[in-house]
């Protein structure tokens, strides 16, 4: 299995800490954001390299931070230098799977590199497998207005996605989704003819929500919490709460 980790993005709500600096390898406690994740999903055993997707700004310092690191990492510059000139996250995800040199059999977990969790990844891993299709995560959002900024899902009584709509207007129930997926080999490779009939290219569920018209794709509910850092107030607060990760 292939870890493909988002990490192009430019954090621009963090300024001045992530003006000339990747969030994702921000610390939280002893570690970076990036090592949280990593050192986790490493234990899970089915993922044999991560490749980590920057922007060309940031990709000397991804560098720097994968030499010291024991995985097999591979560091991909998406070219870009603004946040105005940003790919997008389906088209980093697109970039990175036309570089990748062995196509895996077992599939490819994509996670966002800026998110904390308290709860393993290797759930999710173990999840996929037993479903044996492209998987998402859900969790349950009572505010209206925080649903209208994520990907929300409908699903039916076998965790099988009906739709799925990115920061919808009138959002259709109170299922998020968090930017963790995993995609079927083959599904992975429908990526192209996704972008070419019209899935979003900056949101990185815009995809899923057009795969899951296609084929069979299930949601997995969230064992535990999501800490989205998503301004310095936000970093402040998990620097001082944040514990770990709970197998």
């Amino acid at each position: 299995m292939k870890c493909l980790i988002l990490a192009a993005g430019y954090a621009t709500r963090l300024y001045p800490l992530t003006e000339n600096f990747p969030k994702p390898l921000l610390k939280v406690g002893e570690k970076t954001i990036l090592d949280w994740l990593i050192d986790d999903i490493d234990g899970a055993g089915p993922v044999d390299e991560y490749i980590v997707i920057s922007n060309h700004k940031f990709t000397r310092h991804f560098e720097t931070w994968a030499a010291n690191k024991k995985q097999r990492i591979t560091i991909i510059d998406d070219g870009t230098v603004t946040n105005e000139t940003r790919l997008g996250a389906v088209r980093d995800i697109q970039l990175a799977l036309t570089q990748i040199k062995d196509t895996p059999a077992d599939g490819y977990l994509v996670i966002a590199g800026d998110n904390v969790l308290d709860f393993s990844l290797r759930r999710f891993i173990a999840y996929a497998s037993e479903k044996q299709t492209s998987c998402i995560m859900r969790y349950y959002e009572s505010e209206a207005e925080k649903l209208k900024k994520c990907g929300i899902v409908e699903i039916d009584c076998n965790d099988r996605i009906i739709s799925m709509e990115e920061k919808p207007t009138q959002p259709k129930s109170h299922w998020c989704c968090p930017p963790f997926y995993y995609y079927t080999t083959g599904d992975a490779q429908k990526i192209d003819s996704g972008i070419k009939n019209g899935c979003g290219i900056d949101a990185p569920g815009s995809y899923i929500a057009w795969l899951a018209t296609q084929v069979p794709v299930h949601a997995m509910e969230m064992p535990g919490k999501r800490y989205d850092i998503g301004n310095l107030a936000s970093y402040e607060q998990v620097q001082q709460t944040y514990h770990g990760i709970n197998e």
